[in-house]
């Protein structure tokens, strides 16, 4: 299944050289352009102790001048989420005009990134269109990554994910053309004549109306609307109908408006945090996030239908405002927590990526945390499915 500018494929065999070689050209030869200009790579944990290897084969026989990629337990091909099952999936990318830069970062270097102009300098990147990113989990302080970079290009969305492997122990792999790394991240700079744009379905559907928060501190909320907090929480429950409290219960979150300046809010101005706990006797919540006084919330439920109507929505606007541009591809992130797990069934975010935008060539992998912009922030998610798509810049 490809494009005019990308192709993915599944490799669903053990490493064996010739095998590997072999399918490694056919999926080059696939490839619809002469030329490719970068190339994703996700293996599974059978791929381990042959990683480096792996990585030789594919840049040599699938033609790849830039690899990026890393581990996880379930793959994503084309309209395909294939969990739980080994392999590997490659894609390749024709992005013309495009200013590709690929950088190797840890968390040593995050320990001095706060210094001014630390990141620009240590990278080389000064203005990007915006960044793909995959990082090992265990190994990074990742809001601290996050924050800096954030701060460093305020203008450019941030978008992957962090990988999943050996969880018991602990261990996963990130790629960056031949080299394998067990720590930090790779992340890659895309600029020139493409963009990076995102849908981040956070998997949630507003519940109840839009309030004021009125006073916080730290991560408790104790007033809204001027009201005990935990009082307008109660209230909002107990407006809904029995069938759909039965839904909430055990579901419910916290949505945050990140832009204020908004006539009105909708599907993806709200940052989904965590409910953390709830306190009857002092009327205050506490979330997942810092909230301030003066931010609007909403209360959220998440659940498969509200995920599945969340990301179906999104994708249709996605569609509709990228009706002229050129999309060469995409790559997608998606939480572990999603997939079966969620849905029932395989298969339901890369389909309709696929049923929305076309049968672009897709990539991507199963996160232990999701990377993707809410407003002009970026910001660490779970539950969520990231899509990045290369696009033509003069329609991103």
């Amino acid at each position: 299944m490809s494009t005019s500018h990308s192709v993915a494929a599944h490799f669903d065999g053990p490493f064996e050289v010739d095998a590997l070689e072999a399918w490694a050209t056919e999926v080059r030869k696939q490839f619809p352009a002469e030329e490719v200009s970068l190339g994703l790579v996700f293996t599974t944990p059978q791929f381990f102790g042959h990683a480096t290897e792996l990585l030789e084969i594919l840049r040599v026989h699938a033609r790849i001048p830039l690899l990026l990629g890393c581990s996880s337990g379930s793959l994503i091909a084309n309209a395909q989420e294939l969990e739980k099952e080994p392999g590997l999936v490659l894609s390749l990318y024709h992005l013309p005009e495009a200013e590709l830069n690929a950088i190797r970062f840890t968390q040593a270097q995050v320990e001095q990134g706060e210094a001014e102009g630390f990141w620009p300098e240590e990278t080389g990147v000064q203005d990007s269109n915006g960044w793909l990113v995959f990082a090992d989990p265990f190994h990074l302080h990742g809001e601290q990554w996050l924050n800096q970079w954030n701060a460093a290009w305020p203008n450019a969305p941030i978008l992957g994910g962090l990988a999943s492997g050996e969880h018991r122990a602990q261990r996963t792999q990130i790629y960056l053309n031949g080299d394998v790394y067990e720590d930090g991240g790779v992340a890659l700079s895309v600029g020139g004549g493409v963009a990076l744009r995102s849908v981040i379905s956070q998997g949630c559907t507003p519940i109840g109306e839009t309030w004021t928060i009125t006073r916080a501190e730290h991560n408790v909320i104790h007033e809204i609307g001027n009201r005990p907090a935990y009082e307008v929480l109660v209230e909002t429950f107990e407006a809904l109908s029995d069938t759909d409290k039965e839904k909430t219960r055990g579901n419910l979150f916290v949505g945050m408006v990140v832009n204020e300046y908004l006539d009105e809010f909708h599907r993806g101005d709200f940052l989904i945090r965590n409910l953390i706990g709830a306190d009857p006797n002092n009327g205050a919540i506490a979330v997942g996030a810092l909230p301030r006084a003066g931010q609007t919330l909403q209360f959220q439920r998440r659940d498969a239908r509200a995920a599945g109507e969340d990301f179906d929505e999104l994708l249709h606007r996605a569609s509709e405002t990228l009706e002229d541009a050129t999309v060469y591809g995409g790559c997608l992130c998606c939480c572990n927590g999603r997939g079966k797990n969620l849905f029932g069934a395989s298969d339901h975010d890369a389909g309709l990526v696929q049923h929305h935008l076309g049968e672009i060539g897709l990539s991507g992998f199963f996160c232990n945390g999701e990377i993707g912009p809410v407003g002009k922030s970026n910001y660490l998610h779970g539950y969520t499915a990231s899509l990045a798509l290369f696009v033509e810049k003069a329609n991103a």
